[in-house]
């Protein structure tokens, strides 16, 4: 969406103009469906978190001021609706494992290995969820790991923990690939 564009379809959109609710939908839907996937890892899951989640940005759309990107303040809202559904579900039951992450291989995956975008999605998407949502929230989309603890509900070592985990696995499923 450029600019003016948008800005005016958020008028409208504000104002209950289905045309331009649909044209944020189209524009918004394709980045944000592989962000809701890569946080669940079950197509039919992230689809229904994308819906719940247009719905909680239409419903609170007058209150985006136009500061920062509107797909960043979307995003975060698409990453919230996620992170509400796991805890909902207790996907995200974590533990404090450090000692489990510090006893895995530290093992590097072997330079110049080249993985596609769909592939290494799949990898994500097959971590364990509290893994899965750590490394999400860390690598994808920027989070501290204070910020992710205060988020959570968890220390600033189980997150780290986690992310450790997560990246071990990732290589090992690089590694095993070839």
């Amino acid at each position: 969406m450029d600019k003016v564009t948008e800005e005016e379809l958020i008028g409208r959109s504000i104002k209950g103009d289905r045309r331009a609710q649909k044209s944020i939908y189209d524009a918004l839907s394709p980045k944000m469906f592989s962000l809701c996937l890569r946080y669940t890892g079950d197509r039919a899951v992230a689809e229904d978190i994308l819906q719940d989640g247009f719905i909680t940005l239409f419903g609170r759309l007058d209150s985006y001021a136009g500061k920062g990107s509107f797909e960043g303040w979307a995003r975060k809202i698409f990453v919230n609706t996620a992170l509400m559904y796991l805890r909902k579900t207790d996907a995200l039951k974590l533990s404090g494992d450090i000692e489990d992450a510090r006893s895995l291989d530290n093992g590097e995956p072997p330079p110049g290995q080249q993985i596609g975008y769909k592939e290494l999605l799949k990898m994500i998407t097959s971590l364990e969820p509290s893994s899965r949502t750590v490394f999400n929230m860390h690598v994808i989309e920027g989070y501290s790991h204070k910020e992710i603890a205060d988020s959570l509900g968890i220390t600033e070592a189980t997150s780290r923990s986690k992310l450790q985990r997560a990246r071990l696995k990732l290589q090992d499923m690089i590694r095993k690939r070839n």
